[in-house]
């Protein structure tokens, strides 16, 4: 970044500062300056025009520090751009692109990007048509996802959010995507526990980590997930779909409140200035399937968070999101408490265009569960009959008990698509319905080394290659007893 004297030489137009509103100083003069420009302070410190008047303009400040009334102001002509490149990839970054811990700026990157370019309309996109997996039973066979698609993760604190996310970055760096993680007004502890996350499990080779925390500027918190979008375009058009995280934008709703009432603007709903979805929308938009010239499509898949109160889905905040995102993932506190892992309520959950990623199985298979789970949830009310149920009551009851075992699953296991599928037949075979709860746990992790091996994962392809539903039930079921023979392998082990 050039310093002040060189723009003030450069465009020979200064203004004056004449109150200051911390984060938001009131500038007297600069007739020509425009909006989302850039400026330069006498003592270097750097700002954002945020509105304009006839002869004031106000301007966001970017140092924790203000300059003094009466100070000087030049306009750079420009707006906020970051450095970008390949040697981003594993750094820590604060919103104007410069190292979050000592501020200093990184070595090797040449190539800068405005922080809100124009976005690619209607004509440079393309049909999501492609699965995005997360590693996750729950989410890849219930609620779908697919490369482009905007998810909204939304729940009350507490509630796993974090740990599910953590799943889908390193499903999806396994797959070879690029994973930018927007910490918007997070601790640094919590920064350095995300940091320790991607260094443990070999990931900060594929990741880019922008950060504020809660005592930096108001303004430069703002600007945080606008930085992360910002990168992630970066490596879109260098031919990688990229997963781009907002956590959360329900803090980042709160910080900008806090600036437009410093700066004077009408307070609406519960406070927040008329223009918040605007605010979320223009960043979110930003997310989609576009063309590419050499790769022929690329993604920008947005996963924004938001935290609710109770569960209080009907918020101001929550529910403007939930409008321009392509479904949402709520994660329930009463799930949570009940032991269950992750804490998804499937029934208040939404994804709009994931299923049309879906291969016909996986089409059939969905509508399959969902029918069968709808069942199994009014047959509970029957459970307190005991011995009095009838034979097929009891049989739904065990099948469906075994299913969300299934579904249940620690966040640090990753399971493959093809392992899903195949456990997730067996489960509906009936096999494992005289089986403890534990068998569906042993067999997933034993199905997930064999997968580890090039001839056992044929087989698991193999299974997984078939027309319908019905066809690999009948694949499953000539393997059902070797299949089964793993339980008691496994058990041994463990039971010593």
């Amino acid at each position: 970044m050039k310093q002040y004297q060189y723009y003030l030489k450069k465009i020979g137009e200064y203004g004056n500062v004449s109150e200051i509103h911390y984060p938001i100083a009131t500038v007297i003069g600069l007739p020509n300056i425009k909006p989302y420009e850039l400026v330069v302070f006498e003592d270097e410190k750097l700002g954002e025009v945020f509105s304009l008047d006839k002869d004031k303009s106000q301007i966001l400040l970017f140092s924790k520090d203000p300059p003094k009334t009466g100070s000087q102001v030049v306009r750079t002509d420009s707006a906020i751009s970051i450095p970008v490149g390949d040697k981003l990839l594993g750094k820590i970054i604060n919103p104007l692109g410069n190292s979050f811990f000592d501020e200093t700026e990184l070595a090797g990157l040449k190539e800068k990007v405005d922080l809100e370019p124009k976005t690619a309309g209607i004509a440079g996109r393309k049909r999501i048509g492609r699965p995005f997996l997360t590693g996750i039973s729950l989410v890849d066979l219930l609620l779908p996802l697919g490369k482009g698609q905007r998810e909204l993760v939304i729940g009350d604190r507490k509630t796993g959010k974090s740990s599910f996310l953590l799943t889908v970055v390193k499903n999806q760096i396994t797959q070879g995507s690029i994973v930018v993680y927007a910490g918007i007004g997070k601790k640094k502890s919590d920064i350095k526990k995300l940091e320790e996350f991607f260094v443990k499990e070999k990931l900060v080779d594929s990741t880019v980590l922008v950060a504020s925390d809660p005592f930096d500027s108001p303004s430069l918190i703002f600007i945080t997930p606008y930085t992360a979008m910002a990168i992630a375009e970066y490596f879109a058009k260098e031919g990688k779909d990229v997963v781009v995280i907002f956590d959360d934008l329900s803090t980042h709703a709160k910080f900008y409140r806090e600036v437009a009432l410093l700066g004077g603007r009408f307070p609406g709903r519960e406070s927040y200035p008329g223009d918040i979805f605007y605010i979320h929308a223009r960043l979110l938009e930003r997310a989609g399937n576009f063309k590419h010239k050499e790769k022929d499509e690329v993604s920008i898949t947005a996963i924004p968070v938001v935290e609710t109160v109770e569960g209080d889905l009907t918020g101001f905040i929550p529910t403007n999101i939930m409008g321009m995102t392509d479904g949402h993932i709520f994660f329930d506190s009463d799930i949570y408490y009940k032991g269950r892992r992750p804490a998804i309520n499937v029934s208040l959950s939404v994804t709009r265009v994931g299923r049309q990623t879906q291969t016909p199985l996986k089409l059939e298979i969905n509508h399959e569960i969902t029918a069968f789970l709808a069942q199994y949830e009014k047959m509970q009310t029957f459970s307190h009959f005991g011995a009095e149920l009838s034979d097929k009551v009891v049989t739904i009851l065990k099948t469906g008990q075994k299913l969300q075992v299934f579904f249940n699953q620690h966040y640090k296991i990753i399971v493959p698509e093809e392992v899903e599928i195949v456990l997730l037949g067996l489960i509906w075979l009936k096999a494992l319905n005289d089986q403890s709860d534990e068998s569906v746990e042993l067999l997933r992790k034993k199905f997930i080394e064999l997968y580890q091996d090039k001839n056992q994962k044929k087989v698991f392809k193999e299974i997984m290659d078939s027309a319908n539903f019905h066809d690999l039930l009948l694949k499953v079921s000539k393997k059902r007893e070797e299949l089964l023979k793993l339980i008691s392998q496994s058990a041994n082990p463990i039971n010593k």
